[in-house]
């Protein structure tokens, strides 16, 4: 009770509060210089936020294998990603009126890209098409070595995360 009371007091949530290293190793790795320069990611709040939400979505993949046991900490991530967002639209300038109906959009963009790595990295999936749409932002004609860089760096980073034990993942603990 008396922690209950601290947490309502303070805003802390030992739990969420628990998520952030594991969240800052998402948006490190989504800022690893190879998916601009080499990968062709444009190196823009649009793209960043490609990239994070591509690497978050392959990690909350990987959690969705452990099952129940990963349900709170995917949720405890995904809020620290709505206010993580949330700050970076206010630091642009958008006004509080307006930051909601973004939110809401990113997180449909989250949803999608999430729905679109699960679906491509599927067996008989198409992982090229989903890297030119969800990062490239092209239906067709992307080019054919930044698909690949992107596409590889996807995969061993997918591999990366499948040999991690679940609680190294959890402290963002996982190979460079």
């Amino acid at each position: 009770m008396l922690k209950t009371l601290l947490r309502k007091l303070t805003g802390r949530d030992g739990a969420r509060e628990a998520m952030i290293p594991l969240y800052r190793q998402i948006v490190s790795t989504a800022r690893r210089p190879v998916w601009y320069r080499e990968g062709g990611v444009p190196d823009t709040i649009d793209g960043r936020f490609d990239m994070v939400s591509a690497i978050l979505s392959l990690v909350l993949l990987r959690l969705e294998t452990e099952g129940d046991a990963a349900r709170e900490p995917s949720a405890r991530l995904t809020e620290i990603f709505i206010d993580d967002m949330d700050g970076q639209l206010r630091q642009e300038g958008v006004g509080d009126l307006l930051v909601g109906k973004h939110i809401g959009r990113l997180m449909s963009m989250l949803g999608g890209r999430l729905g679109a790595f699960r679906e491509a990295l599927a067996e008989g999936g198409d992982l090229d098409g989903a890297v030119a749409r969800n990062l490239l932002r092209v239906e067709a004609g992307a080019p054919p070595a930044q698909v690949a860089v992107l596409r590889d760096g996807l995969i061993a980073f997918r591999a990366a995360l499948a040999a991690t034990p679940i609680g190294e993942i959890l402290h963002g603990d996982w190979p460079a």
